[in-house]
């Protein structure tokens, strides 16, 4: 099943270098702390297509996938909807 789940091909090399200059610097919280950037902005952004092209729930996104956390990648889409 992962598999056919892995159909949707990642964004290639060539547009993540002509999308990366759109997105948003990484800020840490206000608040303090140890936040860091846990999963790449690329990363994210194949996360982030997968689950608008599959309709699968942010928390239904697998681990396996290597994306990061359905949670993760709707903040960063949060995040970067907001800047």
């Amino acid at each position: 099943m992962l598999a056919s789940l892995m159909a949707r091909q990642p964004v290639s090399k060539e547009l993540w270098r002509q999308l990366q200059p759109l997105i948003p610097a990484f800020v840490p919280s206000a608040k303090g702390g140890a936040r860091k950037l846990a999963v790449s902005d690329e990363a994210a952004l194949n996360s982030i297509l997968f689950v608008l092209q599959t309709g699968i729930p942010w928390e239904d996104l697998s681990q396996s996938l290597r994306y990061g956390s359905g949670m993760t990648c709707w903040r960063r889409l949060r995040d970067w909807n907001a800047a």
